[in-house]
């Protein structure tokens, strides 16, 4: 997927409604999680994600700034999100529990 077509989210946009679910890729284009939810208020707000796994199962939960991520809506306006941080150093993170 080539990510600079997409269109960058406004600060406006970035709320746990228009995010939750939302693929989050890591270099090399791979799927590395899918956003589970905010804790705070943009724009300090922490983003929830499951990483690894299969249908939820088997993931890990950790939170990373919501700074920490590039957030954009492909062709079709669905909302994602790209990082630098691969998949192995996210399941390295401390598990998030709520």
């Amino acid at each position: 997927m080539d990510h600079s077509k997409h269109i960058p989210m406004t600060d406006a946009e970035l709320t746990a409604q228009n995010l939750k679910g939302a693929n989050v890729y890591g270099p090399g284009d791979e799927n590395i999680g899918d956003i589970s939810h905010l804790h705070g208020t943009p724009p300090n707000a922490q983003v929830v994600l499951d990483v690894g796994g299969f249908l939820g199962i088997g993931a890990k939960t950790v939170a990373l700034p919501l700074s920490s991520l590039n957030f954009m809506r492909d062709e079709s306006g669905t909302a994602h999100a790209t990082t630098t941080m691969t998949k192995d150093q996210l399941k390295n993170l401390p598990e998030h529990t709520d």
